[in-house]
């Protein structure tokens, strides 16, 4: 027998109450004088036994009075036993945990794994009555807002009834942290967690994760497993999607690496596998997989538009088909802003010739300032900046910020050699600071040369007419600036002194090239090599380029969102389903705002105004694509690993979950009965108490 007042039971101090009032009653009759002993000897002895008897009872029966009343405000309740008219009382507060990850999608022959544990939930609440408390936790959505317990259990049915599978992952072990949270607030006595899920490999979460839940999974706590696994499930997943393309042109074909995976026990036969841009089939392959096998597939497609281009790989329908898509974006611009600032305008002659002569010319929007001017224009409207400096940067800050948003630099040493400034000036944007000045101004009688390429680069792709002879003629340089990447980044192009003629570095999410030389024939002959303009020009439109791998995230992730472009006023956002959704830009001085409504796998369209300034690709986590799942024993380890304290209950797929409820749920109080015994006791200790009065008058 336990108590669901417990609280009350101090009042058994009470009952001591009649025992003292005896005892004092007591001690007034041995203070009593007789004036003679002739009285005495008239009472009968056995009148007195039965008196004093008599009065033992009633304090026997008015100490059980008081004890009686005390335990039925405690209210007394037996575990498992039910007697009629009394299971009612025990009030209830059920957590049901439903693991609504795309893994339960599966179909055995009672339907999908994740209505049959809808239907479960349904069968449960029938059992819980008027006053009963339920809550609802997703695996999916543990972290977010805290969960309130309803005693509306039209309304709560009416809950599970629409919600639908997410491609947002979750574990068990947050969500068992979640009930515990919203049963330690509960007052009810009888304390439920049902867990229902295919408990898939990996679904519990990470042990370095695991604590101490012995607080609030304590020995008050119930719960009931229901586990719908059990098929042997055939599943091939589209697990990543890279762009390995990073310079994206219009009608020019970009590359992509397709990740297959087949998660089944069997071998996956002539798998189709359909790359699409902007909804259009572009390429498709056929690929064989054996059990457990894992492919990369690559695939080009040629865009044939600007502005924001949606990509999807996709494979045919198997058993779990939230993992038979997956996206990415890319943004093929039509115009690229590009502003040059210079503390001597002719050092950026030959840049501006040589950009204007590219046959992307016509892409490219060139501007050309004093140095002294920077501070004066919105660098965020640019693609890319070229700074061609002698002197210290002015407002250092703002290019690394410029850069870390996206942006893309070129930094040129200036005509003047100065190596302090120009020190200054690469140590102010966290840059590798230059070691020395080497050579001699428009002096060619000791000239450095190329020694080695990374012909691998991006910049270098689509260059040469035939990439297996991939040769540059390396110009005289006259003049340089010894640096060496120290770490920081990628030299592309080395001079044959180890110092580095052209390095990249990444800052943020945009790049930095960095060259050791002045764009001017004081310093080289490098602006009248034919590598001259396609190098200069690939350089602006690479660092121009965003990598829009950055831009993918797994469902249920955070999302930083560049609206730098967007100017002030709200931001919309159209998702995948076409819902839309729309955000109060609050911080206008802040490029990037927060979005965390990634439920939904897909390409996202972030607009300002009609104009579409960004997009973001969401995918499902391909943990999920698993068809494995952990055996009952790993679920007790996991139970003791977490120091569970309360009575575990696994109920199989066969088993009436509602009879194994209601014979281990705690539901029969007894306080009425202790209220009758009371009343009853109460009713003779009042008659014997009559008859006790009348003796002891006529002694």
């Amino acid at each position: 027998m336990v108590f669901l007042n417990p609280a009350v039971l101090f009042g058994l101090i009470a009952a001591s109450i009649p025992v003292l009032i005896h005892l004092f009653n007591l001690r007034k009759l041995k203070k009593i004088e007789f004036s003679t002993l002739a009285f005495l000897k008239e009472l009968q002895k056995n009148k007195i036994r039965k008196i004093k008897l008599k009065q033992l009872l009633l304090l026997a029966l008015r100490v059980l009075i008081v004890l009686f009343l005390i335990m039925a405000f405690a209210r007394p309740t037996l575990e498992g036993v039910a007697i009629g008219g009394t299971t009612s009382a025990a009030k209830t507060t059920a957590v049901f945990i439903l693991d609504d990850t795309y893994s339960m999608s599966v179909v055995d022959g009672k339907g999908s794994y994740f209505n049959q544990a809808k239907g479960t939930i349904h069968e449960l609440l029938r059992q819980l009555q008027e006053g009963d408390e339920a809550a609802l936790v997703l695996t999916s959505d543990i972290g977010k807002e805290e969960i309130v317990p309803t005693s509306n259990l039209k309304e709560f049915a009416k809950t599970i009834d629409n919600v639908q599978i997410s491609y947002t992952t979750g574990t068990i072990h947050g969500a068992l942290i979640k009930a515990g949270d919203i049963l330690s607030r509960s007052k009810n006595f009888n304390k439920e967690i049902y867990l229902l899920s295919d408990f898939q490999t990996g679904n519990l979460g990470k042990e370095n994760t695991y604590s101490d839940l012995s607080r609030i999974l304590n020995n008050k706590i119930k719960l009931y497993t229901f586990d719908y696994s059990g098929k042997e499930v055939y599943n091939i997943g589209i697990d990543d999607l890279k762009l390995n393309t990073q310079i994206f042109e219009k009608n020019k074909p970009v590359n992509f690496s397709i990740t297959v995976t087949n998660y089944s026990k069997r071998t996956g036969q002539n798998i189709v596998v359909s790359l699409f841009l902007n909804g259009e089939r572009s390429a498709q392959q056929s690929v064989t997989l054996n059990e457990g096998e894992s492919k990369v597939i690559n695939m080009d497609a040629v865009p044939k538009q600007t502005g924001f281009v949606d990509a999807m790989a996709e494979i045919e329908d198997d058993e779990i088909m939230q993992d038979n898509k997956r996206y990415i974006n890319l943004y093929i611009p039509k115009e690229v802003p590009v502003i040059i600032f210079s503390d001597n305008p002719n050092d950026n002659e030959f840049i501006q010739l040589a950009l204007n002569a590219s046959n992307e010319s016509s892409a490219l929007n060139i501007m050309s300032k004093n140095l002294n001017q920077i501070s004066s224009y919105n660098l965020s409207e640019y693609n890319t900046v070229i700074l061609i400096t002698s002197s210290t940067l002015p407002n250092p800050e703002r290019i690394k910020s410029y850069v870390q948003g996206g942006g893309g630099l070129l930094l040129f040493p200036g005509s003047t050699p100065n190596l302090q400034s120009f020190q200054q000036s690469v140590q102010s944007l966290n840059l590798p600071s230059p070691q020395a000045f080497a050579g001699k101004i428009n002096d060619a009688t000791n000239p450095k040369s190329f020694e080695n390429v990374e012909y691998n680069h991006p910049i270098f792709q689509n260059l040469f007419l035939k990439e297996d002879k991939k040769k540059i003629e390396s110009p005289d340089i006259y003049a340089h600036y010894k640096i060496t990447t120290l770490g920081k980044g990628q030299s592309i192009i080395d001079l044959m002194d180890g110092s580095s003629f052209l390095s990249e570095y990444k800052m943020g999410k945009g790049n930095i090239f960095l060259f050791n030389t002045s764009p001017v024939l004081s310093w080289s002959n490098f602006p009248l090599k034919s590598i001259f303009v396609p190098l200069i020009t690939k350089s602006v439109f690479y660092v121009a380029s965003k990598d829009r791998n950055q831009n993918t995230y797994i469902a249920g992730d955070n999302a930083d969102i560049n609206v730098a472009s967007a100017g002030a006023g709200q931001i919309k956002i159209i998702k995948p389903d076409k819902s839309e959704e729309f955000i109060k830009r609050e911080n206008s001085n802040s490029d990037y705002i927060p979005y965390k409504n990634t439920n939904i796998a897909g390409n996202y369209h972030i607009l300002g105004g009609d104009k579409i300034i960004e997009e973001i690709s969401v995918n499902p986590d391909p943990a999920e694509s698993k068809t494995t799942y952990i055996t009952a024993n790993e679920f007790k380890d996991y139970l003791k690993k977490i120091n569970f304290k309360g009575r575990y209950i696994p109920v199989n797929k066969d088993d009436n979950p509602a009879k194994i409820v209601l014979q281990s749920r705690y539901g029969s109080e007894l306080w009425r009965y202790f209220a009758v015994i009371a009343l009853l006791l109460a009713l003779v200790e009042m008659t014997i108490a009559r008859n006790t009065k009348k003796e002891l008058s006529s002694v």
